[in-house]
C-alpha cells in the first residue's frame, strides 16, 4: 500500500477556479503470481503461461485481447485475482473509467478469495476512476458511494507491511481514509444523497478541517437538502472562505456568496451595514469549529416578518433600549426601514454646505417634551431638498420622515437617520415680501 493524498476530482465551481485531476499509479497487492507447475497448484501450466503472456504485453489493445482470451478459456481460474488488476490498470491508463470500474468490481466480488490488500488495491483504483468521470449518473454514483464506504471496512483489515514503522503505516492509512470518504461524499452529491454526502464530508474534515473543497461542498450539501439547512450551509461556506488554502479570488467570491445567502435567509434585508456585520461575525466564528455551535443563529425572514407586525418607532426605541435578544431582533427588523412623522424636540441644528444635521430628542408626550434636554436622534437632511431646515429653531417640536440607518446602544443611546425630510407644517414660514414701491414715471420734455 502506498501513501496518497486525497484530491477532489469534481470541479467545485469553474468561476472560482477550483478542481484538480487525480493521478494514480496503482500496483496490485500480493506481488507476482506464483510459478507454474507442482502438484499443489490450482492452475495448469497453460493457464500460467497465458497469464504471463498477458502480463508481459505492453500494447494496451493487444493486452486486452490476451486477457479476454484468458477469461474465455479459464472463466474460473485461480489466477483471476492477477488477471483483473491487469484489466483495470489497463483501462484506467486508457482513461476508460467505466471499464476500469467494471473490473475493479469483478475483483471486489471475489471477496474472501483474495486478500484485504488485493481488495484495497481494487477499491483504490475504483475510487480514482469514479472521481475521474464527469457528471456520473445516479446509479453509477450510488454504486461508487457504496463501494467507498465498504472500502473503509476493508482498509481496517489490511496488515502493516513487514519492516514498515507504525507511524508511516498510520499516515498511509490516513491518506486512504481521506480518499474513500472524499469519494463517498462526491458520490453522495452526484446521487443527490445530500445527507450521506454531508456525513462523509464531515469525516474528511475530522482529519483535514481546513480543506477548502470539502468545506465548500459540505455547504452545498446542506444548501441542497429539503428543506435546506441554511445556517449549516452558511457556516461551511464561511469556513471555505476563510480556509488557509483559499486564494484571494476564491475567498472573495465565496464571501460574496455568503453575503447573498444571509440576505436571502432574512428575506432581502435592506440594511447593508447590518448585513455586513452579520457576515463579519460569521467569518470570525466559523474557522474556530468544524461543527456549527447550536448557539450560533441568525434571525430568519419569518422572525423578521413577525417582529415588523404592528411595529412603530415608539416600540423600536423601547426594544432597543431594553437590550438583549429582543433588541437584536428588533434592530434587524427595523434597520433600513423608513418611518413616517417621527416626533421629537429639536435640541440643536448644525447647518453644513450640503446637509443640515438635526439633533433631536424622541418624545411621545408633553411631559417628555418638557423634560428633554439631550438628543437621542441624529437626523441628516439634504440642503438641496429642504433648505428651510437650516432655519429650524432649537426647543421647538419637529416631525420628520427618514430611513433608520444605524444606532448606538446605551449608555450613549442614539438613532441615526438618513434621507430625512421634515414635515412641511414644521418648517419655518418665510414672511411675505412687500411689493417694491413703484417710482412715478418721468415726464417727457415739453409736456406740462
Amino acid at each position: 500500500m502506498k501513501a496518497i493524498r486525497w484530491m477532489a476530482s469534481l470541479l467545485l465551481l469553474a468561476a472560482l477556479g477550483f478542481g484538480s485531476t487525480p493521478r494514480v499509479s496503482a500496483q496490485a497487492a500480493g506481488g507476482a503470481a506464483p510459478a507454474g507447475g507442482g502438484s499443489q497448484q490450482k492452475y495448469t501450466m497453460a493457464e500460467y503461461n497465458s497469464y504471463q503472456a498477458a502480463a508481459a504485453e505492453k500494447n494496451p489493445a493487444a493486452q486486452i485481447k490476451l486477457l479476454d482470451d484468458f477469461v474465455s478459456k479459464y472463466p474460473s481460474s485461480a489466477l483471476l485475482n492477477y488477471i483483473y488488476p491487469l484489466y483495470y490498470k489497463n483501462y484506467f491508463a486508457q482513461k476508460n473509467y467505466p471499464k476500469a470500474i467494471e473490473y475493479c468490481d469483478k475483483m471486489i466480488a471475489m471477496g474472501d478469495k483474495v486478500s484485504p490488500g488485493e481488495l484495497n488495491d481494487a477499491y483504490y483504483v475504483r475510487a480514482y476512476a469514479f472521481n475521474s468521470i464527469q457528471n456520473p449518473d445516479a446509479e453509477t454514483a450510488k454504486a461508487a458511494r457504496a463501494a467507498a464506504l465498504a472500502s473503509l471496512k476493508v482498509l481496517d483489515q489490511v496488515p502493516k507491511p513487514d519492516g514498515e514503522t507504525d507511524e508511516k503505516f498510520a499516515e498511509e492509512k490516513k491518506g486512504l481514509v481521506l480518499l474513500y470518504n472524499g469519494t463517498a461524499a462526491n458520490a453522495g452529491m452526484a446521487a443527490k444523497d445530500y445527507a450521506g454526502a454531508a456525513e462523509s464530508y464531515k469525516a474528511v474534515l475530522a482529519i483535514a478541517p481546513d480543506d477548502l473543497i470539502s468545506n465548500y461542498k459540505l455547504g452545498q450539501a446542506y444548501n441542497a437538502m429539503t428543506p435546506s439547512q441554511d445556517l449549516d450551509a452558511m457556516w461551511y461556506f464561511a469556513r471555505a472562505a476563510t480556509s488557509k488554502n483559499a486564494n484571494e479570488q476564491q475567498s472573495k467570491s465565496v464571501k460574496a456568496y455568503v453575503r447573498k445567502l444571509i440576505v436571502k435567509y432574512q428575506g432581502g434585508t435592506v440594511c447593508d451595514p447590518l448585513t455586513d456585520a452579520e457576515m463579519n461575525e460569521l467569518l470570525q466564528l466559523a474557522p474556530n469549529s468544524v461543527n456549527r455551535p447550536a448557539t450560533y443563529k441568525l434571525v430568519s425572514s419569518a422572525d423578521l416578518d413577525a417582529a415588523r407586525k404592528d411595529m412603530t418607532i415608539a416600540s423600536v426605541v423601547t426594544d432597543l433600549k431594553a437590550g438583549g435578544d429582543k433588541a437584536k431582533l428588533t434592530w434587524t427588523a427595523s434597520c433600513g426601514l423608513e418611518f413616517p412623522d417621527v416626533p421629537g424636540k429639536l435640541i440643536d441644528v448644525i447647518a453644513g454646505t450640503d446637509t443640515v444635521e438635526l439633533k433631536t430628542a424622541f418624545v411621545t408626550s408633553d411631559a417628555e417634551f418638557q423634560a428633554a434636554t439631550n438628543p437621542d436622534m441624529d437626523v441628516i437632511i439634504k440642503t438641496a431638498d429642504q433648505p428651510a431646515a437650516a432655519k429650524l429653531e432649537k426647543g421647538n417640536p419637529v416631525r420628520f420622515t427618514a430611513t433608520l440607518e444605524t444606532y448606538d446602544p446605551d449608555p450613549a443611546f442614539m438613532l441615526h437617520w438618513d434621507k430625512a425630510k421634515v414635515n412641511e407644517e414644521d418648517l419655518p414660514k418665510e414672511s411675505p415680501k412687500k411689493p417694491a414701491a413703484r417710482k412715478p414715471a418721468a415726464k417727457k420734455p415739453g409736456k406740462s
